[in-house]
């Protein structure tokens, strides 16, 4: 498969929260983005079916800073095929978030930037191969655009993008970070997604992400 050089993407934020799924009830942040948050935030910016986005290394521009806050979630959803039926029926159905609403502690990291560094992958060969892929990612991420406003793992903490500047450095913090997930493996058979961990270490500042990750998923 062609693969384009790797491309560099600085993104950062006032609020972040890249959640561990060990902990189901109260939301816990990694120390560091996720590489599918990363991968994630790059499609908010331009996506095409004909390639994949490989994420190779994560860099940590700004000191790790947590901060905790209580917020109201609903602990059920309801979904589209039953809000139609109550639109279609003569019964007046109604979901009342304050009947479901509880308040759940959230453990977040705050002014936040990082350096993403990737790579674009071809899922088939096309045209002029990756190079017009490459061209108009550029020219969005120069001009600001995204399909979608990317985020910082959560959907109320938005994320700002722009060029990467390679004489930003990271900060010097080294840190063994556990298992971290990677991304979801998905059957084709069945449709189940399984998630995927790694051993992620910060060295000075930097994450690297194994390659062959990648080939684990199919990606």
């Amino acid at each position: 498969m062609s693969a384009s050089a790797p491309l560099a993407v600085r993104v950062w934020g006032d609020l972040a929260c890249f959640t561990r799924p060990e902990l189901k009830v109260e939301r816990v942040s990694y120390e560091v983005m996720t590489p599918s948050a990363a991968r994630g935030i790059l499609e908010a910016i331009f996506w095409k079916p004909e390639f994949t986005w490989r994420i190779s290394r994560l860099s940590v521009l700004r000191p790790i800073r947590h901060f905790s806050v209580l917020r109201n979630e609903v602990d059920q959803v309801v979904s589209p095929r039953t809000v139609s039926t109550w639109m279609s029926s003569d019964r007046h159905e109604t979901f009342l978030a304050d009947e479901h609403r509880a308040q759940r502690h959230t453990l977040a990291l705050r002014d936040v930037a990082y350096r993403i560094e990737a790579e674009m992958v071809l899922r088939n060969p096309v045209p002029n191969g990756i190079g017009k892929y490459v061209a108009q990612f550029q020219r969005r991420l120069q001009k600001g655009q995204c399909y979608v406003r990317p985020c910082l793992g959560c959907r109320e903490f938005p994320a700002f993008f722009e060029e990467a500047d390679p004489a930003e450095l990271p900060v010097p913090v080294s840190a063994d970070l556990g298992q971290m997930l990677f991304d979801l493996r998905y059957e084709k058979a069945s449709g189940r997604a399984d998630p995927m961990f790694f051993a992620a270490e910060l060295k000075s500042g930097i994450l690297e992400v194994p390659a062959s990750l990648y080939q684990e998923v199919g990606a």
